[in-house]
């Protein structure tokens, strides 16, 4: 609000702390504006070589392009010690379970130069190269005759007709796969298929291809239900939510709903548990909601630091029932830092990143390890390094402006800190969220292509394709290799209702395993 001439104090003193809080006030308003520029066309990247072009070879493991559970953070003082990454290239003989077909290739003449004579082999070389057949759509005749007896007039016989996905459908169980793999492992939207089709000569509207798919959802929701039950059977699990827009004719509009991500992966630690991850669709994002999806979980729920769960932690600490303790991300709490240097140059800002990257360094060490192995590290080396950090941060809290932008994150890792040293005191908790954090990248490339699903079924039938294609993915199947067996199976009725946890990923590639020994 501005002042009049009139309305401005004659005291020295209190025009100086005015000027004062309107310059903090400035600098937070600017850095939000900066912020949100870079949030919109700028680089995402933690890496430190973005951050601070010095520390050339610091790398955060920037949260959308991680492939492990902790970030890949080295500090300045051991670059030394770190050699190059190995590059991508395939180089060296290609896998063996591929088939090989031959193509011989002779000399245009087969006898001596000089003399004439016959030429015999004395040996060949040989190359290999990788080549593809493309998809081929045939048309799948079933054919069931029938048969009288010509002395009696019992009737005719015939074998019954085999059940199908969909009743009066046209689509096998492999090509209904084929579509939903398409659409929620591979990010193909259902009107790119369609183009597809229609290059194949095959006219298939989206309509069509949407119908299939939900009915597919609807043949494997009990599948989906317990993949869900088995996640919250955990002592562990990972949250985290993200935005998918619902249309609302109503309004004319979109409706931003939410959808819901609970995963649990051992694999860091190398215990028990199967890696999965569960999807749900929601149109809401508060803490009612969190409490509805979690009742029958107690454990450890490790998120970032969205108000819904810390309400969900209060009140069931408060009833004693069912006791949930929260671990929260160090990623979330870093990335408040590297925005701060993005934005000011802070070099506090950026000597608190230099300080985790030892930390993440030292997750990286160990990673793998067993639970205790862990524990132990984390210990001994860790903890010395965060509390230290606690310290300083106190200390830079007590010497900048409340309203500066770094006093906000140094505010933020404070309020969490209990949360954010969980890791130290259990070898079984990870240093961030990281594993919901890439579960969510497959959701986010689908979103975006398909910008939105048409009613409340359609987030229904989202959470529960996508739930299963990326579980299977997480497990290291063929998506739509599993997909198409599992689906073919319980629409036959070969699996029944009560053994669908056979079908659940990892019980499914045991028994391919079993089968194949």
């Amino acid at each position: 609000m501005s002042l009049s001439q009139g309305q401005l104090p004659q005291d020295i003193e209190q025009l100086s702390r005015m000027v004062r809080a309107l310059d903090a006030e400035n600098a937070d308003l600017k850095a939000e504006v900066d912020y949100l520029k870079r949030l919109i066309h700028g680089a995402r990247s933690e890496k430190l070589a973005t951050i601070d072009p010095v520390q050339t070879s610091l790398d955060l493991g920037d949260l959308s392009d991680i492939p492990v559970a902790a970030n890949d953070d080295r500090p300045q003082n051991h670059l030394r010690h770190i050699s190059r990454r190995s590059s991508g290239r395939n180089i060296g003989a290609l896998p063996k379970h591929l088939p090989r077909y031959d193509v011989v290739i002779e000399p245009e003449c087969q006898t001596c130069s000089c003399c004439a004579g016959e030429l015999h082999r004395v040996g060949e070389t040989t190359s290999e190269a990788l080549d593809i057949v493309p998809a081929i759509l045939r048309v799948k005749r079933t054919i069931r005759p029938r048969y009288a007896c010509r002395a009696c007039t019992t009737g005719i016989t015939q074998a019954p007709a085999p059940v199908r996905f969909m009743d009066g459908g046209m689509a096998t169980t492999a090509l209904a796969a084929h579509i939903v793999t398409s659409k929620f492992a591979w990010h193909l939207p259902l009107y790119r298929q369609a183009q597809i089709f229609a290059g194949h000569g095959i006219a298939l509207d989206r309509g069509t291809l949407g119908s299939w798919v939900t009915r597919v959802a609807w043949w494997l929701e009990p599948l989906y239900d317990r993949l869900l039950a088995f996640i919250r059977s955990q002592p562990r699990v990972f949250s985290d939510e993200t935005r998918l827009p619902r249309l609302d004719p109503g309004r004319k509009r979109t409706k931003v709903c939410q959808l819901w991500a609970q995963a649990v992966d051992d694999r860091p630690w190398n215990g028990p548990a199967p890696p999965a991850v569960g999807y749900i669709f929601s149109e809401s994002r508060s803490a009612r909601e969190a409490e509805r999806q979690l009742a029958s979980f107690n454990g450890i729920l490790q998120v970032d630091g969205y108000a819904a769960y810390k309400t969900l932690a209060k009140r069931r600490g408060k009833s004693n029932a069912r006791p949930l303790r929260l671990a929260f991300c160090l990623a979330h709490a870093r990335r408040k830092f590297v925005e701060v240097v993005k934005l000011t140059g802070s070099s506090d800002a950026l000597e608190i990143v230099s300080i985790l990257a030892e930390v993440y360094l030292i997750e990286q060490q160990i990673r793998g390890e067993s639970a205790e192995e862990r524990y132990h590290a984390r210990q001994s080396r860790s903890a010395a390094i965060m509390r230290s950090l606690k310290a300083h941060l106190l200390d830079l809290k007590a010497d900048i402006s409340t309203q500066s932008a770094l006093a906000k994150a140094i505010n933020y890792t404070l309020k969490h800190w209990t949360g954010l040293t969980a890791f130290l005191d259990d070898g079984t908790i990870e240093v961030d969220s990281n594993v919901v954090e890439r579960s969510m990248k497959s959701v986010a490339l689908t979103r975006k292509n398909s910008m939105f699903v048409g009613n409340a079924r359609g987030g229904e039938t989202f959470a529960i394709l996508a739930s299963l294609v990326n579980s299977a993915k997480l497990n290291g199947l063929d998506p739509q290799t599993w997909l198409a067996d599992v689906l073919e199976r319980i629409v036959s009725g070969r699996t029944t209702i009560n053994q669908l946890d056979t079908l659940l990923p990892w019980n499914w590639s045991a028994e391919q395993v079993r089968q194949a020994a």
